[in-house]
């Protein structure tokens, strides 16, 4: 029997992707459907399972691909169809996101429907500007219109009068295009002119502007920066206290956009920690790990692992390609022996130990050149070495270890391929934008990223996390700005803040 469909009712957010709720999240990860708007983040695409139907409703200001008409029926419809649908809007679908209107499609019809609350960028727009909505020195009251409407055009459910007249803050949004008619309706209706008032676009993203006026000279100010939509307005004396409390824009990296380059399941690291530093991150794979060709001679060499005396792992990927394939012959991480572990650095030191395993050695630098340093100081003639690999590896492991007379079998565990899905439009985006920086973890993602054929944005530089990595950057005619030392993500994110500390 056909399972009847649900359509979710889901809030992302205003836009930071750590303020999505966890059951957003988990809904978005089980979505047969995603119905998503333009205001979105875009990274939330990129945790939908493999299948999901995408629907970019695409709303924003004048800008609709769906008409509301049009939404209401495509969700009516897929829910019908026994689909588990996931209708995903800017900041709370109840809060100017005529959500109550969607949720009405959906009973009338018949449909099953939950709703999911999210942040509204009425209160977190102002809150990462440093404006606190509410507060005991300042209101009792806080109030959220829309100015959607046009006080000018001869009627309006809007009261200006009550409005003006109302204690506390005022809140309002998708106003900006109408910024001048609606603080002088506010002056008009005995508002004092000096009244603080502050706007913030692209709110608790790393594009946050915001600016500081009064209903008198807002609209001047606003015009002269040319600032446009989306935006939050908050009026009220609360606006004083983004001098003391404004903490998300002097973050050190606020306002760079950074390219990330590495495999998406790799990126998440190195993008938490710009985008908690402050930059606008976009991912951009150039490359995915893929099985290697030769998977049965992989799965040898991983049973006998037991036999040799050391462990050589010289990536993250390799130590979770290895132990996936370890732990689906054996049951009992005792089955590995006693072979001594090495690793080439401390991020491949730290995925071995989330296998609740010891590291050995990890070298000084973290190169092959440096692992084989390390080694030179111990005694391995005549020891056998199971090296885990990718396919592209250099020689200088396999070369290395073997002058120093260690018997050396290699175990290809993945290799590389270029990346060619691009699920949040990260190319166009590059292209139509640009970048501040690119960064780049191994010298496969900068070949592949050459070949996606991209013009390198102007003024844009490059972040290397190493040697080889700039090695490669420079036969490509682009010298690094920066070299990581030492060469690992947390290595790669401080050398990130230096140079951009260094540049102001």
């Amino acid at each position: 029997m056909k399972s009847s469909g649900i359509c979710y009712l889901v809030g992302a957010g205003p836009g930071d992707l750590g303020l999505v709720t966890l059951r957003a999240k988990e809904l978005i990860e089980q979505a047969d459907v995603l119905v998503y708007d333009a205001l979105s983040s875009p990274e939330l695409l990129q945790w939908t399972k493999p299948g999901c139907e995408k629907i970019n409703a695409g709303k924003r200001a004048k800008d609709h691909v769906l008409t509301q008409e049009e939404t209401n029926a495509l969700i009516v419809e897929k829910s019908k169809a026994g689909k588990s649908v996931v209708r995903l809007k800017g900041g709370d679908p109840m809060i100017f996101g005529r959500g109550g209107e969607e949720a009405a499609e959906l009973a009338a019809a018949g449909v099953p429907f939950e709703i999911v609350p999210g942040i509204s960028s009425t209160i977190g727009g102002p809150a990462y500007a440093g404006i606190p909505v509410t507060h005991r020195d300042h209101n009792t009251q806080l109030t959220i219109f829309t100015g959607h409407e046009d006080p000018t055009k001869g009627f309006s459910s809007i009261d200006f009068a009550q409005l003006a007249k109302a204690p506390g803050t005022k809140v309002f949004v998708m106003g900006v295009g109408r910024l001048r008619e609606i603080t002088g309706a506010f002056i008009e209706n005995g508002a004092a002119p000096e009244t603080p008032i502050a706007l913030t676009r692209w709110a608790t993203t790393s594009s946050q502007t915001t600016i500081v006026g009064t209903l008198a000279n807002i609209a001047d100010i606003a015009e002269r920066e040319n600032f446009g939509s989306p935006a939050v307005a908050v009026i009220g004396t609360v606006v004083n206290e983004r001098q003391k409390i404004n903490w998300f824009e002097k973050r050190p990296l606020f306002g760079k956009r950074i390219v990330v380059t590495r495999t998406r399941e790799q990126a998440g690291e190195l993008s938490k920690s710009l985008r908690d530093l402050g930059a606008d991150v976009v991912e951009l794979p150039t490359i995915r790990i893929e099985h290697p060709e030769d998977r049965q001679s992989f799965a040898e060499l991983v049973t006998h692992a037991h036999e040799y005396n050391w462990l050589v792992f010289t990536s993250p990927n390799g130590v979770e390609r290895f132990f996936d394939a370890f732990f689906s012959s054996y049951p009992d991480a005792r089955s590995l022996g006693n072979p001594r572990i090495a690793a080439i650095g401390n991020g491949t030191a730290k995925k071995i130990q989330e296998y609740r395993f010891a590291v050995d050695l990890i070298p000084d630098r973290f190169v092959a050149e440096g692992l084989i340093d390390a080694f030179k100081k111990e005694s391995i003639e005549n020891l056998t070495m199971l090296w885990v690999k990718a396919a592209e590896s250099r020689d200088v492991i396999y070369d290395g270890l073997t002058a120093l007379g260690a018997i050396v079998d290699e175990c290809i565990a993945y290799r590389t391929v270029p990346e060619t899905e691009d699920p949040t439009g990260a190319k166009a985006r590059l292209a139509e934008q640009g970048a501040d920086m690119i960064t780049f973890t191994s010298g496969s993602t900068v070949d592949h990223f050459f070949d996606l054929g991209l013009e390198w944005p102007e003024g844009c530089v490059a972040g290397s996390i190493g040697p080889v990595t700039s090695e490669t950057l420079r036969k490509h005619g682009v010298p690094p700005a920066f070299e990581a030392n030492p060469h690992d993500i947390p290595g790669l994110t401080a050398a990130i803040v230096k140079y951009f500390k260094k540049k102001h």
